[in-house]
């Protein structure tokens, strides 16, 4: 009963490490956010996606129920951006130009609470996701056999991602460093909530499908037109381009790993 919650206390433990190391990268923020990009890619492309496609089948007009979820998450957080930044628009139609997801640069300006509340959005997107990691923990565990190793070693991996990942979005949208540590923390403690889940009930495939497909587009939306733009604005892109392919090849790694 108390392997689970062991296996996932290591994935706990791999996300403070990833916290703790996006937060002294000092002014190598760009090249930060070149790798955040790309480990979000290969998380949508290697992890989220394939695995709703594989445990939802059904279609609604021809389309797979979780790639329409996938095209809605993208969309979803498009017209957001676009709302948001119409009513900053109208508010100040005569100041210069910022982009809403622009994080300020003077750390005691005043807030924008659009920005701010997109970012702990996005947070929160990746904490559900490391609940879900640790549900598959418990349920890997439960099955038997090498699965539970398999999706052990994934998961404990790809968790350093969520934490470095939890961190750096939280501060990208303008949220101070007392608040990106507290997600942290949400996020490593819960893939501990998530296994512990495992010892009452399961989660059906059906629900699971879909929310790995809508936060699928949530973070394809996140990495391209927000944090790779933002990493790419202040510095040559060579570095940040060769970060990001990093990032996108360490979750193929991964996930090869854990195939």
């Amino acid at each position: 009963m108390a392997a689970p919650l062991l296996i996932a206390a290591g994935a706990t433990a791999t996300t403070l490490l990833g916290g703790w190391v996006a937060q002294h990268v000092g002014d190598r923020r760009h090249l930060v956010l070149g790798l955040t990009a790309g480990l979000m890619l290969g998380i949508v492309g290697f992890d989220l996606l394939p695995e709703a496609l594989e445990t939802n089948s059904s279609k609604i007009f021809g389309v797979q129920t979780p790639l329409l979820l996938f095209i809605a998450g993208f969309l979803v957080l498009h017209i957001v951006e676009r709302c948001v930044a119409i009513h900053r628009a109208h508010e100040s139609e005569y100041a210069p130009h910022t982009h809403p997801f622009s994080p300020p640069h003077n750390e005691n300006a005043p807030d924008d609470g659009h920005t701010q509340g997109l970012g702990i959005a996005a947070a929160g997107a990746l904490i559900g996701h490391s609940f879900l990691d640790g549900f598959a923990i418990g349920a890997a565990t439960q099955a038997g056999g090498t699965t539970g190793t398999v999706v052990a070693i994934a998961v404990i991996s790809h968790d350093f991602a969520d934490g470095f990942n939890t961190y750096t979005i939280t501060r990208l949208y303008g949220n101070d460093r007392r608040r990106g540590l507290t997600l942290v923390a949400a996020d490593a403690i819960a893939p501990l909530a998530g296994a512990a889940v495992t010892l009452a009930f399961s989660i059906s495939e059906h629900i699971l499908s879909i929310f790995l497909g809508f936060f699928a587009g949530f973070l394809l939306y996140l990495a391209t037109s927000d944090i790779l733009p933002e990493a790419h604005s202040p510095h040559p892109s060579r570095g940040t381009l060769i970060f990001t392919v990093m990032g996108v090849a360490f979750m193929w790694l991964v996930i090869g790993l854990a195939s």
